[in-house]
């Protein structure tokens, strides 16, 4: 049975990402991309879908031993695992090494004292569990191929095969070191070179110490924005630039229950949002290859932006169920693609304009082509903000005047009239101006509720939403607006947990809600992260704070969140990591530095 969400660490190479549990198991590998087939699908299924364990020999009808430490090493994406045993203790030193060849995963063992028994298990499952490939020795070197895959298998440990499983039993004494490594090339190429472990070791050490040095962040939460950085630059796939909402699919919101996605692909929202945090920070290589990303994925036709896309910038994502994968604790279905790629979320057209217009801002490099795709883009909606969409979190029921998704579409026509006004683009700016007071007096008009004092989640609606909270984040109101004030006020009352996090929206348990799904849900993190944020901007930074520093307490022993955490399980639920978890606590952070409301 696979770990807790929580459980897991990340491990990756800027082109697909690995889940490392506390036992030492590898639960989850999708190789070459973010986006390909899992050859370890144990996550979502048992062990008959794939997973490899490396730690200390245990007997065979008892549980593997969890770790009693671990960590990332210093500021990097290698993860270090120690077991104290009987026999002494054992260090398993796990990751993925940048990469401009085959994908490598790679696991030191190293003694550290006594004499300890350890056991690789390996099971290679292709197709998400669904393949069982041909194991077989090629010069010395262990392969596994089923169709266009090949996955190569190199130690100095000598190894067996038993119930198509691949074995290694070794003992480890003070300074052993002994390494395991799998690769993986298309079939039929030649097969990849030869691992060099220890040198790979050292060049990933000193790609992440580089890359972090870059960051100009050095407030009093640096370590959880640091982990949070390199979290979201785990996620980007280095050679388009486009960045992965998460490495996983179908980590359930509600845990037994349906509502379950794949998040391997690029959202136009959750990029745009990584991309400000990371300008804010200092990465503007990171900001110019997204930029680069979304022009070539949106091409010539703005008029049909997609709310996502394959990380190559590919538009058909269909959706499908795996049937033969009973799911993370039997959270069925297990799902890939995702058939909201093509629902029209006017939001998307805001959060696109904000990053371009953040980018601009900030000194990166100007590109025509992106100050005529925001000119598009307004064009467009001239003619189709007022319509009805699925807003922001991709209901599968009837479509609405989301009011969030108004506020984008003025977020998006107020950031051309200004990028007008720079005099880096034309454009009819008298005509926008009008149109940038018509979405305003609309939403005031028709998204307010006059009795409550409370924007609502849609036009005549009684409902809350917690996205309401970025409008004074996004400048259509002032912070100390009574409208504003409000609102947060309203969304404490109606939408906090018990534990005072922060829920998206009302669902309704087994009845259909209004994202047309039964069940319910965790708290949104993010949403929890914006509460923060509003309060500071209100004058409430004791409780901004205590809110932000609460929510730090939700991460796990390594830094990471998902998408959401469940207040009656205690513990964290949806697709693990998550950006749009990672991304608001880099901006609450930097906000409550600014604003000097931090402890200590």
């Amino acid at each position: 049975m696979a770990g807790r969400i929580e459980d897991y660490a990340l491990i990756g190479d800027m082109q697909t990402a690995a889940l490392v549990c506390r036992d030492g198991t590898v639960d989850w590998l999708c190789l070459p991309r973010f986006d390909s087939h899992a050859i370890f699908a144990g996550l979502l299924g048992t062990e008959e879908h794939g997973f490899w364990r490396l730690g200390p020999a245990h007997a065979a009808d008892a549980e593997p031993p969890a770790a009693v430490r671990r960590g990332y090493r210093g500021d990097s994406l290698i993860l270090e695992s120690e077991w104290d045993t009987p026999r002494g203790t054992v260090r398993v030193t796990d990751f993925m090494p940048p990469r401009d060849g085959a994908p490598q995963l790679i696991r030191i063992v190293e003694g550290v004292s006594g004499r300890v028994p350890m056991r690789s298990e390996l099971r290679m499952r292709f197709s998400y569990g669904r393949v069982v490939p041909w194991v077989h020795k090629h010069e010395g070197r262990t392969v596994a191929v089923a169709g266009p895959d090949s996955v190569w298998f190199d130690t100095e440990a000598e190894t067996y095969g038993k119930d198509l499983t691949t074995y290694a039993d070794f003992t480890v004494a003070p300074g052993d070191r002994i390494a395991f490594t799998i690769s993986w090339e298309p079939s039929h190429k030649q097969p990849p070179p030869l691992p060099e472990p220890e040198q790979s070791l050292t060049a990933t050490e000193d790609f992440w110490r580089e890359w972090v040095e870059h960051c100009t962040y050095h407030g009093p939460y640096r370590e959880a924005v640091i982990r949070s950085l390199i979290t979201l630059k785990a996620l980007t796939y280095a050679p388009t630039g486009g960045i992965v909402a998460a490495p996983t699919t179908s980590l359930p919101e509600d845990i037994g229950g349906v509502r379950n996605w794949d998040y391997r692909y690029t959202w136009l929202r959750d990029a745009a949002i990584t991309l400000s945090s990371l300008l804010r920070t200092g990465y503007r290589e990171e900001a110019r290859a997204w930029r680069e990303w979304l022009l070539r994925a949106v091409a010539g036709d703005p008029e049909n932006l997609q709310i996502m896309y394959g990380i190559a910038g590919e538009r058909e994502l269909g959706e499908a169920e795996l049937d033969w994968l009973p799911g993370y604790e039997n959270s069925g279905p297990v799902r890939v693609g995702n058939g909201a790629a093509h629902q029209l979320q006017l939001d998307v057209y805001g959060e696109v304009t904000e990053a371009l217009h953040l980018a601009h801002m900030t000194g990166l490099a100007r590109n025509d082509y992106a100050s005529v795709l925001q000119l598009k883009l307004i064009r467009y909606l001239e003619d189709h903000w007022n319509e009805p969409d699925e807003g922001i979190w991709e209901v599968r029921g009837p479509r609405r005047h989301f009011v969030h998704s108004k506020v984008m579409a003025w977020v998006a026509v107020d950031r051309t009239i200004k990028l007008i006004e720079s005099g880096d683009a034309d454009g009819p700016l008298e005509r926008w101006k009008e149109l940038r007071d018509d979405i305003h007096r609309d939403v005031c008009e028709k998204g307010y509720d006059k009795e409550r004092n409370t924007f609502t989640q849609s036009y005549g609606s009684k409902e809350l939403d917690a996205s309401l909270l970025l409008i004074p984040q996004m400048g259509f109101l002032p912070p100390d607006d009574k409208r504003v004030i409000g609102t947060i006020e309203a969304i404490q009352r109606e939408l906090s947990t018990s534990d005072g996090f922060i829920l998206r929206y009302p669902t309704d348990g087994e009845d259909e809600g209004v994202d047309g799904l039964p069940g319910d849900e965790g708290a949104f993190l993010a949403c929890s992260f914006w509460m923060a944020d509003d309060l500071a901007m209100i004058g409430r930074v004791d409780e901004a704070r205590k809110l932000f520093e609460k929510l730090l307490s939700l991460r796990n022993d390594l830094g990471l969140l998902a998408e959401e955490w469940d207040p009656r399980l205690k513990r964290q639920v949806g697709n693990f990591p998550q950006a749009f978890s990672h991304v608001p606590l880099i901006d609450t952070a930097l906000r409550l530095t600014a604003s000097g409301a931090y402890g200590g």
